[in-house]
């Protein structure tokens, strides 16, 4: 095959790859948290001070010694800046440790199914394992993520928990996850008990029917 013709194939399938691969969002200065984010704050001999505390719907923390504090919907090294401005006003040079928590859904086949806060370096798997991990009727080979893009739609993706070399499992989540673990597909409870139970209605009619004709005879 020549080469003008290989370049637009390996150029395909690298824009193939599922979507969930390239769902990976830089962490750092540049990440930011949402409402409904927490943050996790440690003083350093301030106990008063230290805590987990959710984001308001301003980009506040929802804590009254915090309530003047934006550290949502700015850029994380701009959160701690205006963290440290304040408590700058209670001491000189505070030290302190600030990190972000987003608010991550995990239910179906998982052993604690709730809404978690979770380091936003966090993968699917190891968001899971967070949950307990998968349940014995739970599908590993199809875990589905529902997530909402800036602006867009919710979208499903969907992750193999089985397939090391995919890499699925390994991107980190994202604020407003919804991690659903699907129940393993079983061809007795599936298929075979509901055609039974339909054929056991269609005989019971049948024989109610009958009962009625003879009633009239």
């Amino acid at each position: 095959m020549r080469t003008a013709t290989l370049l637009p194939l390996l150029a395909a399938a690298v824009l193939s790859t599922p979507a969930l691969a390239q769902e990976a969002r830089p962490q750092g200065g540049n990440s930011m948290l949402l409402p409904g984010d927490s943050v996790r704050i440690v003083v350093w001999r301030r106990p008063e001070f230290s805590g987990d505390f959710v984001v308001a719907p301003n980009g506040t923390v929802t804590h009254p010694l915090y309530r003047t504090v934006t550290v949502g919907g700015v850029p994380f090294a701009t959160a701690e800046a205006n963290l440290r401005r304040f408590l700058s006003r209670f001491e000189e040079n505070p030290e302190f440790v600030m990190e972000p928590l987003v608010r991550v859904s995990i239910s179906g086949e998982v052993d604690r199914p709730r809404l978690y806060a979770l380091r936003p370096e966090t993968t699917i798997a190891e968001a899971i394992g967070v949950a307990g991990g998968v349940t014995r009727d739970g599908n590993r080979d199809r875990v589905r993520i529902l997530r909402t893009t800036p602006g867009g739609p919710v979208r499903e993706l969907v992750a193999n928990l089985n397939d090391p070399a995919a890499g699925a499992g390994g991107v980190p989540v994202l604020s407003g996850d919804q991690i659903v673990v699907d129940r393993k597909r079983n061809f007795l409870r599936d298929v075979v008990l509901p055609v039974l139970g339909v054929i056991g209605s269609v005989a019971s009619i049948a024989l109610l029917v009958d009962r009625v004709g003879r009633d009239n005879n």
